[in-house]
């Protein structure tokens, strides 16, 4: 039984499954425009006005699916006809105002923003004056003016959206880092990211017709993931689509470990490179930082660069929880080594296309990593893999790291570091967009606490018990 945290998440798992099914039986193109309508048939409509509007947006959700708007770089795509439920945001004044006679929030308001209705004597605020400064809220003795925060904007801690003249989310690319918690947060799904999908599909074809062996690298917060099988079943149903093999990004995790644990005693300071949202973060927010962020590839593009050092040929598919990556991966450094990246969401939806039964699959092992690797899934995970990569190196090199848990944390850590805040003398700061994690990850098939405790128990069932144990298995 498949299980999403909402209805929107739902609804984007249909679209992506049927594109996926009609790509794989070669048909996509004849029933492009018919995919609306084998999603919502009949007449009547089941989330929107009517019928039209709800397979106007459908066709736009499927235009994503397909890889989005070429022109735009983002991987995150604003659907605009699907942007119109929410309220216009701001301060407003509720019912709670008595018309008092004080008129303090008047008072307060530097911009003259605020009047008064003269029959009903209730305060108002004039938008077009109006500059958000939440004074006339601070001073309201009713706590009658409140703001009303879109659940895009509230979510966007980087502040990448605005809103446009025409009441639509608006995102700043200059300011936006991909980590995709918009995506989640917006409840009509009117924010997605992008899919390419077809891509991944495409390679499985041409694998299978005696083209490129096509790996499949997994992010160790699939752990928590496919809670209605096995994980041994999903790695079955993976090579049974076609994956020639399934690795694990945590085997790339121990890499890094050994990479960055020496990398910071060399320098002194480092800030990790493992998140792509954090890394992008600190270029565009703190860029006097930029130079203290480690040269070690992320463990996908480490273990991505093992595997085609040794299959020269193959094509690589990362799958995992995170929007980031489908960025991270067409950047020159990481572009030769991994060839496509997909959430989790993505991989139900392709399970799903090739008409697999998880539940009737035989167990295939997926033991590549050791303990440590597997948990950089969650927050404070690498921080602990540095800290054993030392040990087992026997490298005395006192660390004294932060680990930040989501974009906010991060913002704070960096400021504190770049100003010689007292208190903030970390030699180390792991960076994590994503609150909690990648287990937090927006491309997640569910959220929640139990996801760490998950990755923990994934971790302690590992074979391999030291870093150096599972990277010596490379050799």
């Amino acid at each position: 039984m498949r299980k999403f945290d909402t209805k929107v998440q739902e609804l984007k798992y249909k679209v992506l499954r049927t594109v996926a099914e009609e790509a794989i039986a070669g048909r996509l193109t004849e029933t492009l425009l018919d995919i609306p309508k084998m999603i919502i048939p009949g007449k009547t409509p089941t989330m929107r006005c009517c019928i039209y509007k709800e397979r106007a947006i459908l066709s736009e959700r499927v235009r994503i699916a397909m890889g989005g708007d070429k022109k735009n770089p983002n991987v995150i795509q604003v659907i605009d006809i699907a942007c119109d439920e929410c309220p216009a945001a701001g301060y407003e004044v509720t019912s709670s105002c008595r018309g008092c006679l004080a008129h303090r929030c008047e008072a307060a308001c530097r911009k003259g923003a605020i009047f008064f209705d003269n029959h009903s004597h209730v305060a108002h605020i004039d938008k077009s004056k109006c500059v958000e400064c939440g004074m006339c809220s601070k001073v309201c003795p009713y706590s009658a003016i409140v703001v009303r925060t879109r659940p895009c904007q509230n979510a966007c801690k980087p502040k990448a959206i605005s809103i446009d003249p025409d009441n639509h989310a608006l995102i700043d690319n200059s300011k936006c880092v991909s980590c995709g918690s918009c995506v989640y947060q917006c409840p009509f799904g009117a924010i997605m990211d992008k899919s390419f999908i077809l891509n991944v599909i495409d390679m499985l074809k041409k694998s299978e017709n005696g083209g490129p062996h096509v790996y499949a690298v997994v992010a160790p917060s699939i752990s928590s993931q496919f809670s209605y099988a096995k994980l041994g079943q999903v790695v079955a149903g993976m090579k049974q689509m076609g994956f020639h093999t399934v690795v694990e990004a945590a085997l790339g995790a121990d890499m890094v470990a050994l990479g960055e644990s020496k990398e910071l005693v060399e320098k002194g300071f480092l800030l990790s490179s493992c998140c792509p949202a954090f890394v992008d973060y600190a270029k565009k927010n703190f860029p006097e930082m930029a130079k203290h962020i480690s040269g070690s590839l992320s463990p996908m593009g480490a273990i991505a660069k093992y595997i085609k050092s040794n299959d020269p040929s193959s094509k690589v598919v990362f799958i995992g929880p995170c929007t980031a990556k489908k960025v991270e991966v067409r950047k020159e450094t990481v572009a030769p080594y991994v060839d496509e990246a997909m959430t989790f969401e993505e991989l139900q939806a392709l399970i799903d296309a090739y008409g697999i039964d998880l539940t009737s699959m035989e167990n295939s092992p997926l033991d590549n990593a050791s303990y440590y690797g597997r948990i950089f899934a969650r927050c404070g995970g690498l921080s602990d893999a540095v800290a054993e990569a030392l040990k087992e190196q026997n490298i005395e090199f006192a660390l004294n790291g932060t680990a930040c848990d989501g974009i906010e944390a991060c913002k704070t850590a960096l400021f504190k570091k770049s100003k010689n805040v007292p208190g903030a003398d970390w030699n180390f700061i792991e960076g994590m967009a994503c609150e909690g994690g990648c287990i937090g990850g927006p491309g997640c098939l569910t959220h929640g606490p139990k996801d760490r405790m998950q990755v923990d128990a994934y971790g302690r069932e590992a074979m391999e018990k030291t870093i150096k144990d599972a990277v010596s298995l490379l050799k």
